[in-house]
């Protein structure tokens, strides 16, 4: 079967494509950002696209017709600079099954959540509650498979976190550490894909998926730790109102483009916790790894440490490189005559004071940029260029300020290894 895979670049929409290509049949991903796939993965075929643009019938009619098979493993957790919830999660999908009712597709699949739990006013699970209903009403051939917490052998989002909270050095500080969560296998749901797919479930099947073990998130996390090798540590409940600094600060991060799992969304789906409907759903067909034995399944390696220990640094590393190069602008400029003095044997006073003015803006746009997401490579290369102009002209112009009590230069260099460092875990995914 020829079968278009949305968001297939994702954490679990990249498993799923594995194991319908390994299933025999021929897979297209749609994404936002293919390129690393098509190196990745060359025996699927990808096709460029934002599902935020895809919001007419027309959009979908073309693809359609080369596919007999659609599932939707995409989604977003809130509005932001890279995401638009309505467009992608709802409108999209409403313009998707408006164009399969008129082309010759048998089956859509898909990949919602629970919506009527925690947080379902959130735009996250309202916008996949439109989808989902208009879905059921459409008439068409199709599967809704609403898995709990998912883990795997990678992570995103919040597992992800959880990870990284498994991995704080001495204590675990845990907001909503009681909470409940059910937890299903990324292969699991890829293994519910293909079922559906082979056509092993009804015309209008809603399934949850879930393990049978419900764990608190307290227990998760130790469970994760274990699997990280680290020893047993204390966890420190932390108060909901506590957090909501750390909360808000992930919400303006989300408004900037990074995703987040902290943002309010998830926390408050966590208040609740993360449940199936047990009492009314439908019955995967086969046997759900529990959480520990997902973990045993897929030992962790020395990266999964690193990555875990990185995964909170990340948002540190990128505001604290945001806030020296805008302070490095700012300063000079209280007093840019004086900050100029270093250029008064080479230039005259006026061209070094306009040389100092322009160097500091310089200097505070690429602090701001680097706080955007879709300009933060751009900015984090810009601040190596411009670094290797100061240190090539200060080498040049002033070589002793290599020997300054204060380090002018010297200092540049961690600065270097700093940006070449948050380069090198820049990437979401």
């Amino acid at each position: 079967m020829k079968i278009l895979i949305l968001g297939a670049t994702g954490f679990i929409g990249s498993v799923v494509a594995a194991r319908l290509r390994a299933d025999g049949h021929v897979v297209t991903g749609l994404a936002r950002n293919p390129d690393r796939a098509r190196i990745k993965h060359p025996s699927t075929t990808w096709i460029k696209a934002d599902l935020a643009t895809m919001t007419d019938p027309s959009a979908w009619l073309a693809l359609l017709g080369a596919h007999q098979a659609v599932v939707n493993c995409a989604g977003a957790l809130q509005d932001g600079l890279s995401d638009d919830l309505a467009a992608t999660q709802e409108r999209a999908m409403l313009a998707l099954y408006a164009a399969a009712s008129q082309s010759a597709t048998e089956l859509i699949v898909q990949i919602s959540a629970r919506t009527d739990g925690g947080g379902g006013e959130q735009p996250f699970l309202a916008t996949k509650r439109g989808a989902d209903e208009a879905l059921a009403v459409s008439g068409l051939n199709h599967a809704i498979l609403r898995p709990a917490l998912v883990l795997g052998r990678n992570a995103h989002g919040g597992t992800a976190l959880l990870r990284a909270l498994a991995a704080m050095p001495f204590v675990l500080p845990l907001i909503h550490a009681q909470s409940p969560i059910e937890t299903v296998s990324v292969d699991d749901v890829a293994t519910t894909v293909s079922n559906a797919v082979t056509g092993q479930f009804p015309t209008d099947a809603d399934i949850d998926l879930a393990g049978d073990d419900v764990l608190t998130l307290r227990d998760l996390v130790t469970l994760h730790r274990n699997w990280l090798g680290l020893p047993p540590a204390r966890v420190m409940p932390i108060p909901a109102v506590l957090a909501r600094p750390i909360t808000w600060a992930a919400d303006i991060a989300g408004r900037l483009g990074w995703r987040s799992p902290l943002r309010s969304t998830a926390m408050a789906v966590m208040s609740e916790g993360v449940l199936s409907r047990r009492d009314e759903q439908q019955r995967p067909g086969q046997p759900l790894a529990k959480a520990a034995e997902i973990l045993d399944a897929n030992p962790s390696g020395i990266q999964d440490l690193w990555s875990a220990r990185l995964y909170l640094l990340k948002p540190l590393l990128i505001t604290g490189l945001a806030l020296f190069w805008m302070l490095s602008g700012i300063v000079p400029l209280l007093a840019p005559v004086e900050a100029s003095r270093h250029f008064l044997p080479f230039i005259s006073s006026s061209m070094a004071t306009t040389l100092t003015i322009a160097t500091c803006f310089l200097d505070i746009a690429l602090g701001a940029l680097v706080l955007a997401r879709p300009f933060a490579r751009a900015a984090l290369y810009g601040m190596l260029g411009v670094t290797l102009a100061y240190l090539a002209g200060g080498t040049l112009l002033e070589p002793s300020l290599w020997l300054d009590p204060l380090g002018p230069l010297v200092k540049a260099l961690p600065s270097i290894l700093l940006t070449v460092a948050t380069l090198a875990i820049l990437e979401e995914r």
